[in-house]
């Protein structure tokens, strides 16, 4: 008998269901002494042993459903040591669970911060399996996410209908795309949309830079202006203070966001119009797109691979086109940032695309 446990930890994203989809379908293809465990709300269901025995048939028809059939919450990594409220030892809890159900492996679907206590757990002598889910494509070790592509897909239909309205009423638009740390999804919704400037937490901003932009667009005949911003976009005043400087900074800030405070800026400085569009969780939610959908099932179907040769300690991601598996140790608590340098950005600027820094 193979006894797989199977959650996914973090925020959701389209295509988790599609992934937990191509593991079970392949490993089924393969063998019919399986039992799958599917843990309730993240690493909360492993700690706290809250799961349901689930079939085949349980992961048939969810494909093209968005969110995950699972649950999901948040556990921080930097709290997965710390004893809960009632002082249990997560670890040992999470231990505890994984011998009770006789499990032979555990299969994690999740970000940054699970690939973290993933890591944890393969320390602590656990078989695990992970697959590479986050919208902001910043896991490192893989050149895709899945999530990602839909995501830049939902963001961009925003920026594709913001144009109509920006061009209408001569107006400065800003659209806030999500990523706190990393802006790949606002770099490619942004070339993808026609934004006229992006910004990204790797490329500090200077709001006189973006002020010229937009002044310059008005005198060419340009009466609109439409910024792609990432919500960890960064000034590059703020850029130069210390980490504890600036969150005590954030932590006094008169504004939402990042995109109130650029638009407070911008009408001093231009006396023109700015309106802010935050599609916000919708780029997390819905249907996903068929790439994350062909993705998440090619994943899925190399992590039962691993599986059923026994192969534990990896993140199934993608490189060059192939499915490839990654030592956990080599992805945990490491982010995949846009590289200032790199091609994609040195195209964007060469269109035309300011980033707000020259």
């Amino acid at each position: 008998m193979l006894r797989i446990g199977m959650l996914t930890s973090g925020g959701d994203c389209q295509a988790l269901n599609a992934a937990m989809r191509g593991v079970v379908k392949s490993i089924f293809s393969k063998r019919d002494d399986v039992e799958i465990y599917g843990f309730k709300d993240g690493y909360k269901g492993l700690i706290y042993s809250n799961f349901d025995m689930l079939t085949s048939r349980d992961f048939s028809g969810i494909l093209t459903r968005g969110g995950t059939i699972l649950g999901t919450s948040r556990q921080p990594f930097k709290l997965m040591t710390v004893p809960d409220k009632d002082g249990l030892d997560k670890v040992a809890a999470m231990k505890h669970t994984y011998h009770k159900l006789s499990l032979d492996c555990l299969v994690i679907l999740g970000g940054n911060g699970t690939h973290k206590t993933a890591n944890l757990l393969r320390e602590n002598g656990l078989n695990i399996v992970t697959l590479p889910k986050t919208i902001d494509n910043d896991l490192y070790g893989t050149d895709m996410t899945f999530g990602f592509q839909s995501a830049v897909d939902i963001a961009t239909d925003t920026i594709d209908r913001i144009h109509t309205t920006a061009t209408s009423h001569s107006r400065v638009f800003i659209v806030e795309i999500m990523g706190h740390k990393v802006g790949h999804v606002a770099l490619h919704a942004g070339i993808a949309g026609g934004a006229d400037i992006i910004l990204i937490p790797e490329i500090p901003y200077d709001i006189d830079v973006i002020a010229d932009i937009i002044e310059k667009r008005a005198k060419e005949g340009k009466a609109f202006t439409i910024l792609a911003v990432a919500e960890g976009a960064i000034s590059k005043e703020d850029a130069k203070l210390k980490k504890k400087e600036y969150k005590e900074k954030l932590a006094k800030k008169e504004h939402p966001s990042i995109s109130y405070e650029l638009a407070h800026q911008l009408e001093k400085k231009t006396s023109r119009e700015v309106r802010i569009t935050v599609p916000g969780h919708t780029q997390r939610g819905g249907t996903p797109c068929p790439y994350d959908r062909v993705f998440s099932t090619r994943v899925g179907a190399k992590a039962a691979e691993l599986i059923l040769k026994g192969q534990y300690g990896y993140m199934v991601g993608m490189k060059n086109g192939e499915t490839i598996k990654v030592p956990l140790e080599e992805v945990a608590g490491k982010l995949k940032y846009v590289d200032p340098e790199g091609s994609l950005v040195k195209e964007a600027r060469r269109v035309g695309i300011s980033f707000g820094d020259k």
